[in-house]
């Protein structure tokens, strides 16, 4: 039986590391960001610090609780001072090759009773355990962007992950407040497996000219109480991300409605990914 999982490695420097990282660390963990430089591990702290002072000016966090937070957080370049974790979580881009080499190199690096999860949305969880060397220890532990704000959790069980491995991700998960659903290691697992054909749906019914993209955005949060419309979601999750995810669901299931809609591909081609670049579906100033 594995030791209580205690200090988390975060693999990555994106707006979803961030977002971990100041959930973990809030919930009581010392983390450890690596990130390919130094600076942009750094960067990830920064990016925490200035949204818990925000929260503090508001009145909405203590400040020593925002000292405590960023007191748990260290910050590296190099993957072997990740030796000291128990859990390392990965946030990389959404490509089956780079992760399969994170993979083996955390393999390498971790110590033999820690966990390797990823935070893929759409990739095959068992594939990525195989690359580790160690596939009983490696799950999928998705969280939902910003995850700060978003407290659900899928743990994805691949075929190889052992019962202890899976029961340490549920207490690490319940002790940083997280909704737990178990799924099975399938593309999009529950929550992207049913959004994403909803959001090429709603492309495929602008193209058509049924609605503008601001009337089906307004349509969706009036008649079903949704806080985005599948356009401000879209462009917020990134075009590039949704692309992918699409693709990744019509390998698994070939279902039509899973086919990305050419419009988001041009858009994806010129370049136009959403909030992230400034524009996409919508243009950002």
């Amino acid at each position: 039986m594995a030791p209580p999982i205690a200090t988390v490695g975060v693999v990555g420097s994106g707006i979803m590391s961030a977002g971990i990282v100041e959930v973990i660390a809030a919930a009581g963990h010392d983390v450890i960001v690596r990130a390919r430089t130094n600076t942009g591990a750094i960067a990830v702290r920064e990016a925490i610090d200035r949204r818990l002072s925000r929260l503090v000016e508001r009145g909405r966090c203590d400040d020593n609780d925002r000292q405590a937070t960023l007191g748990r957080i260290s910050c590296t370049e190099h993957l072997h001072d990740l030796a000291t974790c128990d859990l390392v979580i990965e946030t990389v881009v959404e490509n089956l090759e780079i992760k399969q080499h994170l993979m083996a190199e955390l393999g390498r690096h971790l110590a033999d009773h820690a966990i390797i999860a990823t935070n893929t949305s759409t990739l095959p969880v068992v594939e990525l355990a195989i690359a580790s060397g160690r596939p009983d220890r490696v799950a999928g532990l998705h969280f939902f962007n910003p995850a700060t704000a978003m407290t659900l959790v899928e743990i994805v069980r691949p075929i190889t992950a052992s019962d202890d491995t899976i029961a340490a991700l549920h207490d690490f998960a319940r002790r940083c407040d997280r909704q737990i659903v178990d799924v099975a290691d399938r593309a999009g697992f529950v929550v992207n497996a049913l959004l994403f054909p909803y959001l090429n749906a709603a492309i495929a019914m602008a193209e058509r000219n049924t609605a503008s993209i601001d009337e089906i955005d307004a349509a969706m949060k009036g008649g079903c109480g949704f806080p985005l419309g599948p356009f401000e979601l879209l462009d917020l999750v990134g075009l590039d991300t949704s692309l992918s995810i699409l693709e990744a669901l019509h390998r698994e299931f070939g279902e039509a409605g899973m086919v990305p809609h050419p419009a988001l591909r041009r858009l994806v081609a010129a370049g136009h990914f959403g909030r992230k670049t400034g524009r996409g579906f919508r243009t950002y100033t």
